[in-house]
């Protein structure tokens, strides 16, 4: 099956932020399905929804209560096929989230379970005895706490690699497994064009499942390096390529966090038995904390040398093997002109965004763009704990701050300003109007003070505004085969510059030479552009040579 996502761009959309068309203040779909001659306008390919299913939304919509019906907050079925019709209809190709982990615990499955030892579907989830009292091994939650919950009706325990109310499944149990394969399929038959998979290397827990290494002071292990890329992961995801993939023609993205080069070609080979792409987190752990008990949460900036040195890892590891996507932002992530650019004035918020468009957008793989990174939305650098929604943001503040007095309230805050989830979560900024038309309702989440200046109108009344460098780099991306197909190279000497990326993109009859200043100082640098070079895609009016400005970004055609 031709692989047509090789040359493809998606926009993810964050449905509960994107647009209210029934103003409760909560985005839905026929907010998003007002909103698709925009995305189509960008020039992407493929839209991918993050979880729409009816969820009790205790960690938004990663908990899926019923996987064949649609949140009510989000609209109705009807309201779900009215945008898969339109999106078909503008060429748009329409990617799901699929989160087969975990499930709700008021998923029918678990309700079930839960009931007694011998329901039908007891080994549906992971249930284990308690060990002298306590839980049946030593691992912590990804949401802190303990990862097991002690459930009285059957006096034993059940794992939850999240929130209490995430109970994980056990993909060991074939019925599981094909339970979810015909999900999948059913949506397929609905014309769905592929699947986003929810940390999909946990889904294979080790046998016996032992008690994580403890750091020093730790009561509660971190258990991903126990169950990332389990040892029968390749086994279920090659079962549900051949069950559902390999029958429909559809794009499949994996979430692997900890997943290594060598995982990645087995997860994404282009032989095609798996996945066509899996999402790594390497280059996010970039500005993580230096006292590794804190994990991601710091303030400070990745240097450019430990990001380009990833970046290239990456594309020179998995050429003529595997396929990478290519991301800087997601439902997870801070906002990348905030985390990698600069937005301490609009003259820099604008260079760097469009910088560090091109760094990611000139690579070799498949480019997704996040909600309002096409705008360069920022963080919001909210204040106080109370702003925050996010789980994860909150239990950490507590968990750090007043738990295990690690750092202060004001270092925790500012740490929460930079990396909280919440960053990418705040509604939508269309135009200038109020809560950036986004809901005439306060909306869910608080809107970014800054959307008076910063809003889609704003951008499409502005023909130098990021969005229209972002739809020229898509539209590059479908011109120029090269941008699909042609070989990675790091410039020569360029492997040690702590201020500048350079590297080529090159095929048979084409190179480009793409160049980005990630520093706001003014630098010289002699690449030797041939004289017959194209400017073919660049972030300033003109062309100064060998002086590059403040985060200045041109890529040349010979």
């Amino acid at each position: 099956m031709e692989k047509w996502w090789k040359n493809a761009v998606v926009y993810q959309v964050y449905p509960s932020s994107y647009q209210d068309s029934n103003n409760d203040g909560i985005g839905d779909l026929p907010g998003i399905t007002k909103r698709l001659d925009y995305i189509k306008k960008l020039g992407v390919d493929i839209v991918w929804l993050s979880p729409i299913y009816k969820s009790p939304q205790v960690d938004n919509g990663y908990d899926i209560s019923d996987y064949r019906a649609i949140n009510p907050d989000f609209g109705s079925m009807e309201d779900f096929d009215k945008l898969l019709g339109k999106a078909h209809d503008l060429g748009l190709k329409i990617m799901m989230d699929l989160v087969v982990n975990h499930t709700s615990d008021e998923n029918k499955w678990f309700e079930e379970s839960r009931k007694s030892k011998t329901n039908p579907y007891r080994d549906y989830y992971i249930w284990r005895d308690g060990n002298a009292g306590k839980s049946p091994n030593n691992w912590g939650s990804f949401f802190r706490g303990p990862a097991w919950k002690y459930d009285e009706q059957t006096g034993q325990y059940y794992l939850h690699l999240f929130a209490p109310q995430q109970p994980d499944l056990n993909w060991e149990n074939p019925n599981v497994r094909h339970s979810v394969y015909d999900m999948m399929n059913w949506w397929a038959s609905k014309g769905v064009d592929g699947f986003r998979m929810d940390v999909i290397n946990y889904i294979s827990k080790p046998e016996g499942l032992p008690d994580a290494q403890l750091q020093a002071d730790e009561e509660l292990g971190n258990p991903e390096p126990l169950v990332a890329n389990g040892h029968r992961v390749h086994e279920f995801l090659q079962e549900m390529n051949n069950k559902v993939m390999s029958k429909h023609r559809m794009v499949t993205v994996g979430e692997a966090p900890s997943v290594t080069t060598d995982e990645a070609i087995k997860y994404a080979g282009l032989d095609g038995k798996e996945l066509d792409m899996v999402f790594q987190f390497e280059h996010m752990g970039l500005d993580g904390n230096e006292n590794p008990v804190l994990g991601h949460w710091s303030d400070r900036k990745a240097s450019l040398k430990d990001l380009r040195s990833n970046l290239t890892k990456w594309q020179e590891a998995l050429e003529g093997k595997a396929w990478n996507s290519l991301y800087w932002n997601n439902h997870d992530q801070p906002r990348v002109v905030s985390r990698f650019g600069d937005d301490s004035n609009e003259e820099y918020r604008v260079l760097s965004a469009k910088m560090l468009a091109t760094m990611l957008h000139l690579q070799q793989g498949t480019p997704f763009i996040f909600e309002g990174e096409e705008i360069g939305m920022t963080n919001s650098y909210f204040k106080k704990l109370s702003d925050y929604v996010d789980l994860d943001s909150i239990n950490t503040y507590h968990q750090f701050v007043d738990k295990q007095h690690l750092v202060g309230s004001q270092t925790m805050l500012k740490y929460l300003a930079m990396h909280s989830r919440d960053n990418a979560r705040t509604p939508m900024q269309w135009n200038s109007t109020d809560n950036g038309g986004f809901s005439k309702h306060e909306p869910w989440e608080h809107v970014n003070p800054n959307y008076k200046h910063i809003n889609v109108k704003q951008s499409l009344d502005d023909p130098n505004s990021i969005f229209y460098y972002y739809q020229k780099l898509i539209r590059l991306r479908h011109e120029l085969p090269v941008i699909t197909d042609g070989k990675y190279r790091l410039v020569k000497g360029n492997e040690d510059d702590e201020a500048v990326y350079a590297y080529t993109r090159k095929d048979e009859n084409t190179t480009l030479l793409v160049i980005l200043n990630y520093t706001k100082t003014t630098l010289d640098r002699d690449y030797q552009v041939p004289d017959n070079a194209e400017l073919v895609i660049n972030n300033y009016p003109d062309d100064k040579g060998n002086t590059l400005r403040p985060y200045e970004a041109k890529v040349y055609k010979y």
